[in-house]
């Protein structure tokens, strides 16, 4: 599907990719992963060519339609769902000239190929889709003009998943979404048809909806088979045997040279010596691998203070009088707490932190809290309020203004800014390093309570790691709001769940959340994987032939389409492990145009099997007389 070919490019004279070569196969699903800065977007905007990158080192499958998000869906006044049905280009074409052409064999024509394309039935397709990104059926009729542009993200990712192209590019397709529509994704993507290839720091999508992992590091690109856990463990292990190597041929380098230094002017050694001279010229030093720092953050620790440290009692909390967000909150938190707060994006999880802060007053009610409580609150939006003509050290000095520059310096290093950052304009800074300066700039003074409201958006994995290191070693209170889930789960002992107007504690855990959200959501990814059925006769036949059968045949029918589905899903486990061998392409062409037909066959079997167990399944449920 995708072959990339010796890409070297270069941005401003920094190289972002050497001699990088790299192969995706059609219907693979890739996690594209690498240091912030390291050159992922750019590589994604160069395979759909809108950077040049030198010649025929990017080749796409000949007539695949490549897709990704660009930008938020304009402010029109569109609908939500016209915006999405619209980016069917062939459905709006074929609707269009239905309604001007007047030949009846081209009518004829028409027709026949909206059925092929079930251009009835994309409404709910859409609908679908922009329910699972958080859009409510009411909502989907409003025009686009009316969201803010995180929303109209969201619209866009949904016009892209409802076009469904061949190769799906997503660049942190996770940032504007919410835990729940984060898990939707995951869902939707894992059983998307097509090849994929999506850069994401979310460890839970990189484990759970992908198939390989290419790895972008010092301008080489490497894929690996399996999710992000896999990847690193084995990373990990190629490190070690790697350092372990460059232990031995030091020691054997050093033993050589002592020989040498011993005997070389010693006559009855000289010629022995000047063997091992020899040998020591011939051995190439094998360099140790790069380990890659990643700054940790500092949170300093608050005195103890007796609990509760905060209490909200039958409060209603909002904007406005009379028309509250949440009605009626009780709840309690203790310095020792940590909480992740889930619930939909809309319902007032940022409400209720924000009453929490004290950024809102209660409307009805109260919010007590201890007096000498002291709240860091970090929110997204934060970022635009730091001095993009200033400096890490500017921002430091104005919270010490009597401590003298070395002292001032001293804590912007502290902060992640040291020497080669500390003077660096906000504006020339990283996302990544600017939540690193918030972060670092709300805490400096110390807090009982952390209240963060999506503080991973522009964190590396790493970087993410080093946080919940942090937050974990931090001895005050964390009010978490996060779409990352591993996050969530590495740092909240407690839960708050906010539906329906309502806040209060949730008793599962993020586990049984996910299968909540799961459940609740239905994907139509699932008739996206069927192939259109045209012939409504042959469809009737095979429903009545269905409706026939025994309950117990039924089930024997769905049972073995489960073993043969196993089956030819190993198989395919096997394929890809083969088509993922080191150095494959540069050896055997033929052997890889092999693999890949064997493998187009095989996801070919595997989406029929498929179709017919989910069939056999959904038959065996009706007809079982408990389902009655």
């Amino acid at each position: 599907m995708l072959h990339i070919n010796d890409l070297s490019y270069q941005i401003e004279g920094r190289p972002l990719f050497e001699q990088a070569t790299a192969a995706i196969s059609a219907g693979w699903k890739v996690g594209f992963i690498g240091r912030n800065g390291s050159g992922k977007s750019t590589l994604l905007s160069i395979i759909k060519g809108e950077l040049y990158g030198g010649g025929d080192e990017i080749s796409v499958q000949k007539g695949a339609r490549i897709g990704g998000v660009d930008q938020e869906a304009p402010a029109s006044q569109k609908s939500l769902m016209e915006t999405v049905l619209e980016q069917d280009r062939e459905r709006a074409a074929l609707f269009a000239e239905a309604d001007t052409a007047s030949d009846p064999h081209r009518i004829a024509e028409i027709q026949t190929r909206l059925a092929d394309i079930e251009a009835h039935s994309a409404e709910a397709r859409a609908g679908a889709i922009l329910s699972g990104l958080g859009f409510q059926a009411k909502d989907q009729l409003r025009p686009c003009a009316e969201f803010s542009g995180g929303w109209r993200m969201r619209v866009a990712l949904a016009g892209v998943l409802f076009a469904a192209p061949d190769l799906l590019l997503l660049d942190e397709p996770t940032n504007y979404l919410d835990l729940e529509g984060a898990v939707w994704l995951e869902n939707y993507l894992k059983r998307y048809p097509y090849t994929t290839l999506i850069v994401s720091h979310d460890r839970d999508l990189l484990n759970n909806a992908v198939t390989h992992i290419m790895a972008l590091e010092n301008g080489k690109l490497s894929l690996h088979p399996g999710g992000y856990d896999t990847y690193e463990r084995k990373r990990a292990e190629a490190r070690a045997n790697a350092l372990s190597f460059a232990a031995r041929q030091e020691a054997r380098r050093k033993h050589m040279q002592a020989f040498v230094d011993r005997f070389r002017y010693k006559a009855s050694k000289a010629k022995q010596a000047q063997s091992r001279l020899k040998m020591l010229e011939r051995m190439e030093k094998t360099a140790e691998p790069i380990s890659e720092r990643t700054l940790p953050f500092n949170f300093p620790n608050p005195k103890p203070m007796a609990p509760p440290i905060v209490r909200v009692v039958d409060a209603d909390l909002g904007y406005e009088e009379g028309n509250p967000v949440l009605r009626k909150v009780n709840l309690r938190l203790d310095q020792d707490d940590r909480i992740a707060i889930l619930g939909p994006n809309g319902e007032g999880k940022s409400t209720l932190v924000k009453s929490i802060s004290g950024r809102i007053n209660p409307l009805v009610g109260n919010v007590f809290k201890h007096k000498k409580l002291q709240i860091a609150y970090f929110a997204q939006h934060q970022i635009d309020e730091l001095r993009p003509k200033e400096s890490a050290y500017d921002h430091v000095r104005d919270l010490i203004p009597d401590a003298t520059e070395a002292q001032r310096r001293s804590a912007a290093a502290r902060l992640g800014f040291g020497p080669d950052k500390a003077d660096t304009l906000v504006e020339k800074l990283s996302g990544g390093e600017k939540a690193r300066l918030l972060l670092g700039l709300i805490t400096f003074h110390g807090a009982h309570l952390l209240v963060l409201d999506e503080p991973t958006n522009h964190l590396d994995i790493q970087a993410r790691e080093a946080l919940v290191d942090a937050l974990n070693d931090f001895e005050g209170a964390v009010l978490l709001i996060t779409h990352d889930a591993h996050l969530a789960a590495s740092i909240a002992d407690r839960l708050w769940l906010i539906n329906n107007g309502e806040a209060a504690p949730y008793d599962g855990d993020l586990a049984d959340y996910r299968n909540l959200v799961i459940s609740a959501s239905k994907t139509p990814s699932q008739n996206k994987n069927k192939k259109p059925v045209t012939d409504t006769k042959q469809r009737a036949r095979r429903d009545a032939a269905d409706s026939r059968l025994s309950i117990q045949s039924l089930k024997d029918r769905a049972t073995e389409a489960e073993a043969k589905l196993e089956k030819l899903n190993n198989t395919l486990v096997r394929l890809d492990n083969a088509l993922a061998e080191p150095g494959l392409y540069e050896k055997s062409h033929a052997r890889v145009t092999k693999l890949q037909k064997e493998r187009a066959a095989l996801v070919a079997a595997i989406k029929k099997t498929e179709d017919v167990w989910l069939r056999a399944l959904e038959r065996y449920e009706t007809a079982r007389p408990e389902a009655r």
